[in-house]
């Protein structure tokens, strides 16, 4: 059993983390969240203040710390008596906490794969690259690491291995498909840290299929679906996470990611590219000035958690999981529908914040209570789904499949 928690993190996701973390502090212990800017911390505390998020009495402090600095990351971990580690930080912080946690003994969690800052798209599989190099340590430490858990990755892995377990006795094929259906009313915005998001988008996609490693170009791929609520939407085949360990987990079945876009963000992001303003490579102004382009865009872009209170209609996440059962072929839906506004209303964010933030809450509830305490690292199809499916369903995000009997919520 394991108590108290340490955010990493004060962007939109970590106000969602630690709503959720409030209103499960009884069983979650004692709250601490912790970022470059200190400031940050303490308007999230006072917004979880202000909705009245504390289901019981107990403390929720801010701090300041550089996670970059492992030393400074643990120092922090056993001043503040946390037990488990909540990582929403940016995906370039994943090691150097994950490194706080082995030192400390601390489980860990993130929603992202690790990034150098200097490299985009890696050998896959990505998570070979830094995370799965710590398996044995984490091991023969006895410190669980649960890798990407968010909705995509984590929720959409979790959808994957109970399609496996209960509806298919053969998986042939998991796409996984993100539309996010809403509108914030800027011209132009990404949904979450623009350099991380852009980044996402300028490398190789790769997928799982045929039982090997394919690659193509961002948007060269791409297939309309027609989707519960948000209706028929156009998506491309992206490189995501999750398709690097479910093609490890599931490797008979072809693995691909599918994103919705619009034509306008495919024009923008286009001539930013063309432009070179989309490079992690430093460039030297007529006045002497290096910088690096990437992060020039995300200074002048706004910022994403500053999207929420003008965010409206929904977002629509998913597995469509293919195969056999019984000898014949079969396929199921298995989905998540997600309104902006009423994840606004009740945490101060928007949907897409909301659906990153509430799994890893429930994940340190399993880890609190001891299911998913497992003293290993695991991504979360390696994990039993149904008692985080269900906790998901009590906190705001409730599971539905789409198959053969009709359209129905899942209950756990």
């Amino acid at each position: 059993m394991k108590k108290n928690v340490l955010i990493i993190g004060a962007g939109g996701v970590a106000q969602v983390v630690a709503h959720k973390c409030a209103q499960n502090n009884d069983v979650l212990g004692d709250l601490h969240i912790a970022s470059r800017t200190v400031s940050k911390c303490e308007a999230i505390i006072a917004s979880v203040h202000e909705k009245g998020a504390m289901k019981v009495a107990g403390r929720f402090e801010p701090h300041a710390v550089d996670a970059t600095d492992t030393a400074a990351v643990a120092a922090l971990i056993r001043g503040t008596g946390a037990e488990i580690v909540i990582n929403v930080g940016s995906a370039f912080v994943n090691m150097p906490v994950l490194e706080a946690c082995l030192e400390t003994g601390a489980a860990y969690m993130d929603t992202a794969i690790h990034e150098d800052p200097a490299k985009i798209c890696e050998t896959p599989p990505w998570y070979g690259n830094y995370e799965w190099k710590r398996r044995e340590r984490c091991a023969e430490a006895g410190v669980t690491a649960i890798l990407g858990v968010g909705f995509d990755p984590g929720v959409v892995n979790a959808y994957a291995r109970l399609a496996a377990d209960e509806y298919l006795d053969e998986v042939r094929s998991i796409d996984i498909v993100d539309i996010n259906a809403g509108s914030h009313g800027r011209w132009f915005s990404t949904n979450f840290d623009p350099e991380i998001n852009f980044r996402e988008f300028t490398g190789t996609v790769y997928s799982w299929q045929n039982g090997d490693w394919q690659s193509n170009r961002m948007f060269e791929v791409g297939q309309e679906f027609d989707l519960p609520v948000v209706g028929k939407q156009q998506a491309y085949m992206t490189g995501h996470d999750e398709v690097h360990s479910l093609a490890a987990n599931y490797p008979q079945a072809d693995v691909r990611f599918w994103m919705g876009f619009s034509d306008h963000y495919i024009n923008v992001f286009t001539v930013l590219k063309n432009l070179g303003l989309l490079s992690e490579k430093p460039v030297r102004t007529a006045e002497g000035l290096e910088v690096v382009p990437l992060k020039v865009v995300k200074a002048v872009l706004p910022d994403p958690s500053s999207l929420a209170p003008d965010y409206t209609g929904k977002t629509c996440i998913g597995d469509i999981v293919k195969g056999t059962k019984d000898g014949q072929p079969a396929e199921v839906f298995i989905y998540n529908v997600a309104d902006h506004a009423e994840a606004y209303a009740e945490v101060g964010s928007q949907g897409i914040s909301y659906t990153a933030g509430v799994p890893p809450v429930a994940a340190a509830i399993l880890v609190a209570e001891g299911t998913w305490d497992v003293r290993k690292m695991a991504n979360v199809e390696e994990l039993d789904p149904k008692p985080f499916l269900a906790l998901l369903n009590r906190m705001g995000l409730p599971t539905r499949i789409k198959d053969a009997a009709g359209d129905r919520a899942l209950e756990f």
